[in-house]
């Protein structure tokens, strides 16, 4: 058997993959649990953008003493505007949305890290099989291309969502539109870049690579 038939064996025998096939299953890993940090922090950054909001919320109320708003479970009354005039808690809020969005933009750049190393990896396979490719999958039936494919679009639907997040940020302190307000929390909380398709595409390179089991 020649050197390059054994590149990889058994998906899930850690000890028995090397080369490409290591650095496929280790990136399929990561994946996993950059997208777990990326959910996490989606869920803080949305609990500071929804105090952002209510701190807008009890700034444009001074103007209408009769009104009682809510957003989420926070609700702000009359008698507790006058705490915020100063908006302290404003600000401590923005600064903590903009660290979060900073950890995303360097989950992204992992990302992008990833989606390289792959492409180097159907580089060097052109250069020694050829421009039919190898002559088995790695893994169950993935060519090395369709991993590096699919890890082209898991990083576009990140580095959009992420540039949506960005523009959130920049905007969600000097809204004072109730609605446009609850549009930004909407698509900071769903992410509409991040579908069940790339949901279903990060299951699949799981599966793939002995991650997950039918």
């Amino acid at each position: 058997m020649d050197e390059k038939s054994c590149e990889a064996t058994t998906p899930g025998r850690k000890g028995n993959l090397t080369g490409s096939a290591r650095k496929l299953k280790d990136n399929a890993a990561d994946w996993h649990n950059l997208i777990l940090r990326w959910d996490r922090l989606t869920d803080e950054g949305s609990t500071s953008a929804t105090k952002i909001v209510n701190y807008r919320i009890s700034e444009k109320s001074l103007k209408e003493p009769d009104v009682v708003m809510e957003v989420g479970s926070s609700s702000i009354a009359p008698s507790e505007r006058g705490a915020h005039q100063s908006n302290p808690e404003l600000e401590t809020e923005c600064i903590n949305l903009q660290n979060i969005v900073d950890k995303m933009a360097h989950i992204l750049s992992k990302m992008e890290k990833m989606v390289s190393a792959e492409k180097g990896i159907c580089e060097l396979e052109l250069f020694q099989y050829g421009a039919n490719g190898r002559p088995a999958p790695l893994f169950q039936t993935w060519s090395t291309q369709q991993f590096a494919e699919a890890s082209s679009r898991l990083y576009e639907a990140y580095k959009q969502e992420l540039a949506l997040k960005q523009s959130i940020l920049q905007e969600l302190a000097h809204t004072t539109n109730t609605d446009l307000s609850m549009v930004y929390l909407s698509s900071w909380l769903y992410q509409p870049y991040i579908d069940d398709s790339i949901k279903l595409l990060l299951e699949s390179i799981l599966l793939e690579t002995g991650h997950r089991v039918l």
